[in-house]
């Protein structure tokens, strides 16, 4: 039976501790305050533990391990073990794939309000990953993600909008939901907004703006964003290159702002991977 309780026996104030040798530069502290908490019961500590055996951070990459210490602390209620451990299960890292089981983590974790486990049910609806395709009920997931603002759900609640897949199509809505993906700097979001604004789908035809969004997406490193700017460029004027060249510069520069923090979320597309959470 899960409890309630996501700390064991330990609290936040305990593994407050590990941050504070993190930040000091003392990663083998770190590691063994974290490996001390974690046999003590302490969920995050258990979490933690299981991200680096998962990526052989500090530790041998150990996917065993990593499904160890990830269950123990999903079993205690923690929603950022229960998504991870979804994502080994449907995956298939150390245990063969078993969508039936990573759904069932993802719906522990969803109903705790965790975006990117919402975000990853969506995905296993559209796609049909363990049961049949529901795209209506795909739809539901996205759009509770996207409302806590997760960027992959808006995404994808996004291009199921635009091609009208579990809901009437309506280019007007997608393009909504692009824009606040594209301006958390959300690759994908800013790739389909260019694509909205080169083509006049779903909003006037704009050649600065989606020469702006496909040059952020381009210098956030996808190829194809890229090769569509300098596509584009070439019907454009001198004028209007450089205009949509301020633009980008002006946004990138915002979104520099001191404080700000990157989104960790592994890029959803429209609906093509899952999410991980790593938040330990």
């Amino acid at each position: 039976m899960l409890s309630g309780c996501a700390g064991g026996e330990h609290g936040p104030e305990d593994y407050a501790a590990v941050e504070a040798a993190r930040g000091a530069g003392d990663y083998a502290l770190a590691l063994r305050l974290v490996r001390t908490l974690a046999e003590a019961g302490n969920a995050t500590a258990q979490a933690s533990l299981a991200r680096r055996y998962r990526e052989g951070e500090g530790v041998p990459q150990d996917y065993g391990l990593a499904l160890r210490w990830y269950r123990l602390a999903a079993e205690q209620g923690l929603a950022l073990a229960q998504v991870n451990l979804g994502v080994m299960y449907a995956a298939g890292e150390g245990v063969p794939s078993d969508y039936a089981e990573a759904r069932r983590w993802y719906l522990l974790a969803a109903e705790q309000g965790n975006s990117k486990a919402q975000n990853n049910l969506g995905i296993m609806y559209q796609q049909g990953l363990g049961l049949l395709p529901e795209p209506a009920e795909a739809v539901a997931w996205y759009r509770r993600a996207a409302r806590q603002g997760h960027p992959a759900g808006q995404t994808n609640l996004g291009f199921m909008y635009q091609s009208g897949l579990g809901v009437q199509r309506d280019a007007t809505e997608a393009v909504r939901w692009y824009r606040r993906a594209a301006e958390q700097g959300y690759t994908l979001g800013q790739f389909n907004l260019a694509v909205s604004y080169r083509d006049g789908n779903g909003v006037p035809q704009d050649f600065v703006a989606a020469h702006k969004w496909f040059n952020l997406a381009g210098v956030a490193g996808s190829s194809t964003a890229r090769n569509e700017r300098d596509r584009l460029a070439v019907a454009m004027t001198t004028a209007q290159v450089a205009e949509a060249q301020r633009r980008a510069r002006e946004f990138a520069a915002a979104m520099q702002a001191p404080g700000d923090e990157p989104d960790d979320s592994l890029a959803a597309g429209a609906g093509q991977d899952l999410v991980v959470d790593t938040g330990a």
